[in-house]
């Protein structure tokens, strides 16, 4: 698969992929969940039966960070490096992600369609959400896809998804995550909510009361679960591993909330992990953070998140 960086309007030539014609799957695709994967399927369905290239195009950053929502999606459910590779999962060829700037966003419908889609990349059809929005003010919609690429653009607009009684959304999960319901985010997604990054040196605090940690800073900026203990699975390499994890800011040892640290203890394992490039996938809350006594009082606890992690984990693997 081929990584491309689009930056529209642009002096540059482009590239040879850009002339070959192909279907596009098109949004940003936030955690790639079932509804995502419905339209990118569509696109690598249609390539396959056409002998084009499958292609999608995302977009860096997230568009409503960039149009007035600011921090509340300057995190991701899938930073980029994590959205390509399950890209590259679904059979797709090329991924074009397009900086989203203020060039971009001022697009009208018309340029984006003529000048972006048919002009310059050579889109023959198009596969979206049926909530799909597109130029200038999120003016265009799939039926105005459709009448501004005429006979030059078939475009297929793929219906909801649905679970748990309603439409499948990146705003949904968000949401499960933000309560901690890690168990109704992976019923959405169809797979655990993970998060990847590499161990970096800490306070050695867990080491000290017994209960050594792995301290995970992630590959991007990640949407975070509510603050507490979880029950989780870490995959190093080709190895799977137990565990329990703390997403917070360890109000025991800081008097002051500071920066989320993500904290691994791996059950019945012993050894050095810095450096080492982990993915952490949540499985269940076992409980929100709490400020202890002091460190007896902590280990005590971490004790008890320990078997109840053993347990939840038995019963998940079944």
């Amino acid at each position: 698969m081929i990584t491309i960086t689009l930056r529209y309007p642009s002096d540059e030539a482009g590239t040879p992929e850009d002339r070959l014609p192909k279907t596009m799957a098109i949004g940003y695709f936030d955690g790639v969940h079932p509804g995502h994967q419905t339209v990118i399927r569509k696109a690598v369905e249609l390539a396959r039966a056409s002998g084009k290239r499958a292609a999608v195009m995302t977009f860096d950053p997230h568009p409503r960070a960039l149009l007035g929502h600011g921090e509340a999606y300057a995190e991701s459910l899938t930073p980029l490096p994590e959205k390509i590779r399950l890209l590259e999962g679904l059979g797709v060829d090329i991924v074009y992600v397009a900086v989203f700037d203020r060039e971009f966003a001022a697009l009208a419908p018309e340029e984006f369609v003529r000048g972006l889609l048919i002009g310059r990349l050579n889109v023959t059809d198009a596969a979206v959400g049926f909530d799909f929005t597109f130029g200038r003010g999120g003016a265009g919609n799939p039926e105005l896809l459709a009448e501004l690429g005429g006979t030059d653009l078939a475009v297929h607009t793929v219906a909801p998804v649905s679970a748990a009684g309603a439409k499948v959304s990146s705003s949904r999960i968000r949401e499960a995550l933000l309560l901690g319901d890690v168990a109704l985010a992976a019923g959405l997604l169809r797979r655990p909510y993970r998060i990847s990054g590499t161990v970096v040196r800490g306070a050695a605090r867990g080491r000290m009361i017994g209960f050594p940690t792995a301290n995970i800073e992630p590959d991007g900026r990640y949407v975070l679960p509510r603050h507490g203990v979880y029950a989780v699975y870490v995959r190093r390499g080709g190895e799977t591993h137990p565990a329990v994890m703390n997403v917070g800011v360890a109000p025991t040892f800081h008097a002051n909330a500071g920066t989320p640290r993500l904290e691994a203890h791996l059950l019945d394992f012993s050894g050095d992990l810095y450096g080492e490039r982990l993915a952490v996938d949540f499985v269940a809350f076992i409980r929100p953070e709490m400020k202890f006594s002091g460190p007896d009082e902590l280990a005590a606890q971490i004790r008890e998140d320990a078997e109840q992690a053993r347990r939840l984990l038995a019963v998940v693997r079944g």
